[in-house]
């Protein structure tokens, strides 16, 4: 049987002896989805995406270009640069349409969609086994009662963030 006296030491120095393992011991994670080789790619360069779409709204490629650039900085450690980089992100608004999804029972629209596609071509200059061009698409639908103007800008980003997490895997998840 163990002591009262010993167990009490053991008791008192509990504390101490666990202050000591957790700041001895640190663990971290960071779930970006990232699988960077940063030993080989230290750099990015993020070609600015234009509006080429037969139907235009203003904010959207501001918008793209934004949030592509905010991914790379808040979920990458690479360092941005104007052109030259070990990845290279070009790439630019293809189509930005509304169609009606379906028709009511009167034989007027009752739904509508709206669609962002997005072509991008992306470069890896240490692995160009890794490059690719390919079209990255997101569709929202709306109730037909709803202006396009009173929901436009809030399904625009909800799309926009959509295809950027999209564009983001694919170019440096590896997924």
């Amino acid at each position: 049987m163990v002591s009262n006296k010993l167990r009490n030491t053991l008791f008192a120095l509990l504390p101490f002896i666990i202050a000591v393992v957790f700041v001895g011991c640190k663990v971290s994670y960071k779930l970006t989805g990232a699988s960077i080789d940063y030993t080989k790619v230290k750099t990015i360069s993020l070609e600015t995406f234009q509006n080429r779409a037969a139907y235009q709204w203003g904010p959207m490629a501001p918008m793209l270009n934004e949030a592509l650039s905010d991914a790379f900085v808040q979920k990458t450690k690479l360092r941005q640069l104007p052109r030259g980089g070990d990845l290279q992100l070009a790439g630019e608004i293809t189509a930005y349409d509304q169609f009606n999804k379906s028709i009511s029972a009167d034989g007027y629209s009752a739904m509508v969609q709206l669609k962002i596609t997005v072509n991008v071509r992306f470069t890896n200059n240490t692995n160009h086994e890794e490059d690719f061009e390919r079209s990255f698409s997101a569709t929202r639908d709306f109730d037909a009662t709803q202006s396009l103007d009173s929901v436009q800008e809030e399904l625009v980003t909800q799309m926009i963030n959509e295809i950027v997490e999209s564009v983001f895997n694919a170019a440096v998840a590896n997924w």
